[in-house]
This record gives structure tokens, C-alpha cells and sequence, in this order.
């Protein structure tokens, strides 16, 4: 059952019901670690810029709101704590003086990109008793679809990454499209955002990337598990309705292609149901729905021919970054035809025009408190996921002793 709870319009008064309690759900409690998670999960392994970027000078990034230093030294990117251990100055301000190693811009502290130890003091001269003495935090990293990703942690060792990447990325050869933008709003309004049932018939239909297709008024929609990824099934989709004492409300206009005929062909590939011939890699996945979504927060979405990611990288509670990336399961020069179309109108129609009106929902939303409807019910499986897994990961790191940190806040 969906909970029923209430969006409440800045700067007016929440009624109170005839019980005297406020009708709809206040907070997030029935999800403690996710009500928590205010500034991401830990855990994780998260894409933060482009591999292009990132240079032989120091670059900042703030993910899950620790500020860390990236630097490639030798072909191989590191990342350090961004906080100089002496005065707190940022790491990121300094350069390299020495081989495979950084130096505090204010007085020359001199730290081991791999290790993380203090090598030298410049301004104590060469037999400074500081050195080995003091030892700087450092992150993984790695590098995969042209970006870098850092994993974040609580002491334990970090997993390999192509076990968190989507399992066809890892193993099927594809041609991707990135953008990486900085955005306001928390991480989880951007995830709820993009696996939310309702919104995109909506919201969407005036998106140029929409534009001339038609899209359902409303669906039955049940979520089903497979795995860690938990996906939205289509059962029946209604392109028009008549709503008691309203009149008749259709997502179907004369400048729209025709929707698919009923039951005609792969109805959840795509979010028009369309009955096109799917990619043989994308069609050998046997996806149980066209939206999925996945911890620490990735969305996917199947279409005939190709599949969007959607990465929401916490940078702090009040910022993430979107990660859109979309890839085509093709090799050699059957690429060539991808560039053309992606540089030339789905970045802008798809990762700018489109996604810029999530962005807008993501910057306003206010919630809890909030009062739910029927569609809602991918929101609520979505928290639930995380809460789950998150359990369980608390349970494996407290069974091992580790520190766990905001885990169990």
C-alpha cells in the first residue's frame, strides 16, 4: 500500500486532521538510514568528472560532502583528502615539486601520492622530523566510460568496480555519450525524480525530445526485483481517459506519431511501449521493464536502441551531480553514426532540453513532509531498497569490526 502523505506549499499552514494529527507522512522515519543519508551512502563507487580533466595539476571535488584532491602522476589518477594536515589548507592549491608526489602551496608540505605519507617538509629542510609522522587519507580510484570514479568508505576495502556498473556495460562492447553537471537539490529528490512512475506523461510531454510522440495519460505499473535492481513493469497503458464532471484528457494529439497498437511487441522497452526491433544486445537482457533503478542510486532506462543511465552523485545535502550517459551496444565504425547523432541533437534535446526540466523539479521539491498517491508506489520500493541494503551492509561491516561511521545514524 501506498502511504499516503502531503506536499505542503511553502509559506502556508499544514492542516491537522480531526484526530489532531497532521495528515500525511512528516519524515522520513519508516526509513531511518535513508532519512539519514542526507549527504549519500557510503560504500559506493561514484563517477566525478571526465578522465579528460583530470592532469598532472590538482583538481577539487566534494563527494558525499568530503572535499578530496585528484592529481594523475604517471598515467594513474590519485585522490587525497583536500585538507592539508598542518593549517587545513587545501591540498588542491598546491602542484607537483616532486615525482609521484604533492605539495601544500603554503608552506611545501610534501605528501606521497599513493600512500598518502608525509614525504617531506620543504620549509623544515630535508631532515624535518615531521616526516613519517603523519599520513594523509586517500580514496580509490578507478577509471571507466571516460570518467573517474572514487570510492567512498567506512575502513572496508573497496569492491571491484564493474560489480556496481550496470552488468551490460561491463560486458558488452558500447559506444556512450556523457554529461556531467553540477546541480542544486539533494541526491535523493534527483534518484526519486528519475524512477518516479507519474511524472514523465506529465512533465514531459512539452519536452522538444517528446515533442511529436505521443505518451500515455496514465498506466498499472507494478515493481518487480531482479537482483540488486528493482524495475518498473508496464502492465496496460491508457492514451486517453475521461475524468467525472472534467471532460476527456489525452496524450495523443494530430502532430504526434501514433501510439503502438495493444500488446504489440516489446511493451517495456521504451516508455511508449513501442513495438520497433530491439538491439540484439539490449533484447538478450530480458529486462522486466524499461525503468530501473539500482543503489547507491543509479537509474536506468531501456529503449530499442539504446539505454540512458542517470548516476546522482552526492556531493553535499544540498547539491549532486548528474551523470547522464547514454550508450549504443555497437563496435568499429557502426560508432561513427553515434557521434554525429549525439553531438548533434541528443545532447542537447536529451541531456540538456529534457533533463533541464528534472533539474527545475529537482530544485524545488520540498519533502517531508509530502502526501503520496497510487504512482508513488516506485518511490517507496525505491526507499525501501535502499533501507534494505543498507541494513545489510551495516550488519556485514559491525560483523567484521569496522568503524561504521554515519552507517548506522
Amino acid at each position: 500500500m501506498v502511504a499516503d502523505t502531503p506536499a505542503r506549499t511553502p509559506g502556508t499552514r499544514s492542516r491537522r486532521s480531526r484526530r489532531g494529527r497532521l495528515p500525511g507522512r512528516q519524515d522520513w522515519s519508516t526509513w531511518p538510514h535513508y532519512q539519514a543519508a542526507d549527504a549519500g551512502f557510503r560504500g559506493y563507487w561514484y563517477p566525478v568528472a571526465f578522465s579528460s580533466r583530470i592532469t598532472g595539476r590538482p583538481t577539487a571535488v566534494t563527494l558525499l560532502g568530503e572535499r578530496v584532491m585528484l592529481m594523475r602522476d604517471g598515467g594513474a589518477v590519485h585522490a587525497l583528502k583536500d585538507r592539508c594536515p598542518h593549517r587545513g589548507v587545501p591540498l588542491s592549491y598546491g602542484a607537483q615539486q616532486f615525482p609521484g608526489t604533492v605539495s601544500c602551496v603554503y608552506h611545501g608540505w610534501t605528501f606521497d601520492l599513493r600512500s598518502g605519507d608525509l614525504v617531506a617538509a620543504i620549509t623544515d629542510g630535508p631532515a624535518s622530523p615531521i616526516c613519517g609522522k603523519v599520513t594523509q587519507p586517500t580514496f580509490e580510484t578507478a577509471e571507466r566510460l571516460g570518467m573517474v570514479w572514487i570510492f567512498v568508505g567506512d575502513g572496508e576495502d573497496a569492491p571491484p568496480i564493474d560489480e556496481q556498473l550496470p552488468e551490460e556495460l561491463v560486458s558488452n562492447p558500447a559506444v556512450v555519450g556523457v554529461r556531467i553537471q553540477r546541480r542544486v537539490g539533494n541526491w535523493r529528490f534527483a534518484v526519486e525524480n528519475g524512477y518516479d512512475e507519474g511524472h514523465a506523461k506529465y512533465l514531459h510531454r512539452t519536452s522538444l525530445w517528446r515533442l511529436f510522440k505521443a505518451m500515455p495519460v496514465y498506466n498499472d505499473t507494478r515493481i518487480v526485483r531482479r537482483g540488486r535492481w528493482i524495475y518498473r513493469v508496464q502492465d496496460e497503458q491508457y492514451w486517453e481517459a475521461d475524468f467525472p464532471g472534467l471532460g476527456r484528457w489525452s496524450g495523443q494529439a494530430w502532430y504526434k506519431l501514433k501510439p503502438p497498437k495493444k500488446n504489440a511487441g516489446h511493451r517495456n522497452i521504451g516508455n511508449t511501449g513501442g513495438s520497433q526491433k530491439v538491439n540484439a544486445t539490449i533484447e538478450a537482457q530480458d529486462f522486466p521493464g524499461f525503468a530501473s533503478v539500482s543503489m547507491p542510486g543509479v537509474l536506468r532506462i531501456t529503449y530499442p536502441h539504446f539505454i540512458h543511465y542517470e548516476f546522482y552523485v552526492p556531493v553535499d545535502a544540498d547539491h549532486h551531480l548528474y551523470v547522464g550517459v547514454m550508450a549504443e551496444f555497437r563496435r568499429g565504425l557502426r560508432t561513427l553514426p553515434f557521434y554525429a547523432k549525439y553531438l548533434g541533437a541528443v545532447r542537447w534535446l536529451f541531456h540538456g532540453q529534457f533533463s533541464g526540466q528534472d533539474k527545475w523539479m529537482v530544485e524545488v521539491t520540498d519533502a517531508p513532509p509530502e502526501r503520496l498517491y497510487r504512482p508513488d508506489e516506485s518511490l517507496l520500493q525505491w526507499r525501501r531498497l535502499a533501507e534494505d541494503v543498507t541494513k545489510a551492509r551495516a550488519a556485514r561491516l559491525r560483523d567484521e569490526g569496522l568503524d561504521l561511521g554515519d552507517v548506522e545514524a
